[in-house]
């Protein structure tokens, strides 16, 4: 009997699979740098929590403390000084097309405001000195931070939340002895003139403040106002405020609640009253019961967090700490470690874009320093987008919403920039903006004189729509995408060379050929695509609205016709002379340039344009090209280059770029034994561009999944770039287009189980590597053509390959079925 209740209860352990699974990041010391300390956030405040028994400290940020106030930033006279500059461009003078963009079209304003910190909140335990048995913890299942340790023979845990069900932080402080507990707790800031104190709400519920102003850079005053607000609660002892200090003398338990709010309503309203908020934060948070706050934070983060969830074999390294796995990933190909890093991902975009909340920025929602790297703003030509690449294929769709509304707001700005800059309709954005939505040029040419960001932004909105067939959406979009199209109608300019309507003056983010003293160019292969991505897109989606609305779609006929027009006239793909995708109009790449950026190849990923079974020699091309790039980037460059790769589909070379991520970066290279500077990851799963930039996690989240599922050819592949080093496994919960969301559990490399639950309906093809079987699945006839895009350049292609050096590359046996499905039903196959 007890053989059998033994056999049952590990049956019910292999069925349960991913749900038992624990995600978590811990350590046996406290940090003593940001790099090291833990993130927490709700998309409105952002902690970082050291874990110091003596001394802690805990990071504070808001996600709307910008320095400067609302503002335009584009130049007037880039008007006339455009022609000039094309002129320039198609006369072969790049250096001086250059500088005058620099000069006269680049923001003669400011660049952009940074993303500030809040400041910190220290809490002094005295006579803490002395501990042992120290635990420092981050659970990825219900985003809370723990520390743990042993003190004069007491044993302190410290629980951090920052919570999704009522906007505070929060810090409960227990131990196994009553009457243990003492404390002293104050905020401090960086911000200069800001104020610390204390106060009252109707003359009772003291707490400590802090509050200032934002500052001032580039000559723009800075007027986001700021509250902090700290309070207490104890069981036992005594509490007292003065000075800016709260102090806990002999208590049973203490929490600590921390509220942050500023004046700041939208982009161009900052009249709100951050007071008031923060008061009504912090009362409503102390007028709950701890632990029903704390259940219904778990509730509303775990909604969100259980819908994937990655089991890579048994966790054989458990009794590791996070630092130690990191040092000897690649000796041990920990995959573990890798399921952690996939769930790390999708929780840090869950704690930095919440519905409601501004996008996740350069750093997320965390930020220490008042001038951090590239101000922490949105950069658009990749990395503000690689962060939303987790969002709809990891069963997060609602947390674009921060995405979308940027969008709708530099559509608003970016008209304003278009008019002015450009004398033209629509809506433009150039290569960066920030909370205020500023859409002129920033920094300097070789970086900021790149237009085609509302294409790109557009691209988000198309592909959510793919995943979701929620036409309702699409029409409130539509408007988006057809101004970012309508402006390009309006400034692309005939190159005389061939012909071609092309962007000019731009650049191909942010690389310059070889031999050349700028990067100032015109029909970069980066702006083609995304252009004619951007025709394509409105074109269907016009059609799919007009079958609901013929008048409306009548009403579009003109400017659809001009679309097609312009698509027809495009520059096409073209193939180097050494076998490569060119970057540029002209055959200029440079077979021994590893620049981090390779936006050549945008059109295989995040686009649809380039695949082994429609495009086969621009796939072959556009390899050629990442072969000779090399694996060595910053650490955002190298998580796209693990999606290149799964695209690819070779999951042992994209394996090989999670092994360079999950390496130790430069900053801790003294502390364990590397000399050399290096990106890769921080002690906390942090990325290291370095310095630390959170684009490079969402990448190489989506490009795991991408590796295990792919959804843009017109069908489903399962598991296209499964490593060899990933034998066994599950996922639940991946989101394919077409609305299938996607369960895969496979052994020996090959597919074992296969669940489809149908949102829409409709037939889903389905690619495998391995034979399935299940009932009402059927041999697909032939590949599926409706694939949704027409190459630019009426799908011509023109190769100047002269020296024929292909790289051999074979696809692997694959099986196509097609199966019909109902909405809201699920289906489920298995492997032959």
């Amino acid at each position: 009997m007890k053989r059998h209740i033994l056999l049952l209860a590990t049956l019910l352990m292999t069925l349960s699979g991913c749900a038992k699974t624990e995600y978590k990041l811990w350590y046996d010391y406290p940090s003593e740098v940001w790099t090291d300390a833990l993130p927490l956030g709700n998309g409105r405040i952002g902690a970082m929590v050291f874990g110091n028994p003596t001394m802690e400290r805990i990071a504070l940020n808001e996600e709307t403390i910008w320095a400067g106030q609302p503002n335009a930033n584009a130049n007037p006279e880039a008007l006339k000084a455009l022609p000039v500059i094309r002129q320039l461009v198609f006369d072969g003078k790049y250096k001086e097309a250059q500088d005058m963009a620099t000069a006269k079209v680049m923001s003669a304003t400011n660049w952009g405001m940074p993303y500030q910190p809040f400041g910190d909140l220290y809490v002094s335990f005295p006579d803490h000195q002395k501990y042992t048995d120290y635990y420092r913890e981050l659970s990825l299942d219900s985003a809370r931070a723990i520390v743990r340790y042993n003190c004069n023979g007491i044993n302190y845990t410290r629980e951090i939340i920052t919570n999704f069900a009522n906007n505070v932080m929060t810090m409960r402080i227990t131990a196994d002895k009553k009457a243990s507990i003492s404390l002293c707790a104050h905020f401090t800031t960086p911000h200069q003139d800001a104020l610390t104190g204390c106060g009252t709400e109707d003359a009772k519920n003291p707490y400590v403040y802090l509050k200032g102003v934002t500052a001032t850079h580039e000559k723009l005053k800075g007027k986001v106002r700021f509250e902090g607000r700290l309070a207490a609660k104890n069981t036992g002892g005594t509490r007292g405020y003065r000075d800016g200090t709260v102090t806990i003398q002999n208590a049973d338990e203490v929490v600590l609640y921390v509220a942050i709010a500023t004046n700041f309503n939208n982009y161009n309203d900052i009249s709100g009253d951050e007071e008031a908020r923060v008061a009504k934060f912090l009362s409503t948070a102390m007028n709950q019961d701890y632990q029903y706050s704390k259940d219904n934070h778990e509730k509303i983060y775990q909604k969100y967090f259980n819908r994937s969830r990655l089991t890579l074999g048994s966790d054989k390294y458990s009794d590791k700490t996070t630092l130690r796995r990191i040092i000897d990933f690649e000796k041990n190909k920990d995959n573990h470690l890798v399921a952690t890093y996939y769930e790390f991902g999708r929780y840090l975009l869950i704690c930095s874009s919440m519905p409601g909340t501004q996008p996740a920025n350069l750093q997320g929602i965390w930020n220490e320093k008042m001038l951090p790297s590239w101000d922490s703003k949105y950069t658009t030509n990749i990395n503000l987008e690689m962060n939303y690449w987790p969002a709809d294929v990891t069963n997060l769709p609602e947390l674009n919403e921060p995405l979308f509304r940027l969008i709708r707001e530099v559509s608003e700005t970016g008209h304003e920039s278009a008019r002015v800059m450009y004398g033209a309709d629509g809506w433009v954005l150039h290569h960066n903006t920030d909370i205020w939505r500023v859409t002129g040029g920033i920094d300097r040419a070789p970086s900021g004189m790149w237009q085609t960001g509302g294409a790109w932004m557009s691209h988000h909105l198309w592909n959510h729509y793919l995943y979701t067939g929620d036409k309702n959406f699409l029409r409130d979009v539509y408007p988006q995408m057809e101004g970012a199209a309508r402006f390009f109608t309006q400034t692309l300019v005939k190159e005389p060379k061939h012909g071609w309507l092309v962007v000019c003056p731009s650049v191909s983010p942010e690389n310059t050929p070889k031999g050349y003293s700028a990067n100032t160019a015109a029909g970069v292969t980066m702006d083609n695509m995304l252009v004619g991505e951007l025709y394509n897109n409105v074109i269907f989606a016009a059609g799919i609205l007009g079958k609901d609305d013929a008048a409306w779609l009548q009403s579009k006929t003109s400017f659809l016709d001009t679309l097609r027009t312009q698509l027809a006239q495009l520059p096409p793909m073209q193939i180097g002379h050494w076998g490569q995708l060119q970057e540029w109009m002209d055959d200029l790449d440079d077979p021994y340039d590893q620049h981090r950026h390779v936006s050549h190849l945008y059109g295989l990923f995040p686009s649809n344009q380039i695949s082994p079974y429609r495009t086969p020699e621009l796939f072959d091309a556009a390899r050629v090209s990442l072969i000779h790039r090399g694996d060595e980037a910053t650490g955002w460059s190298m998580g796209w280059k693990v999606c290149f790769w799964a695209r690819f589909l070779d999951g042992n070379h994209a394996y090989r770029l999670i092994t360079n991520q999950l390496r130790l970066s430069e900053d801790h290279f003294l502390a364990y034994g590397t000399n050399k500077k290096r990106s890769g990851t921080y002690p906390n799963l942090f990325d290291a561009h370095p310095p630390f930039q959170i684009d490079g996690n969402f990448g190489c989240a989506a490009g795991i999944a991408e590796m295990l599922m792919q959804s843009y050819d017109g069908f489903i592949y399962i598991l296209p770039a499964l490593p060899d080093v990933w034998p066994e496994g599950e996922i639940t919960g991946l989101v394919a287009r077409g609305g299938f969301e996607i369960d895969i559990k496979w052994s020996r490399g090959k597919v074992q189980r296969l669940v489809i639950k149908s949102r829409l309906g409709g037939n889903c093809r389905l690619r495998s590597n391995s034979v399935l079987k299940g009932d009402g699945m059927v041999k697909a006839k032939g590949e599926n053509p409706n694939h949704l895009f027409i190459l630019p350049g009426n799908g011509k292609m023109i190769n100047n390959d002269t020296d024929k050096k292909k790289i051999n590359f074979s696809l692997p046996k694959s099986y196509l079925y097609d199966l019909n499905t109902e909405a809201g039903k699920t289906y489920v196959l298995t492997g032959k």
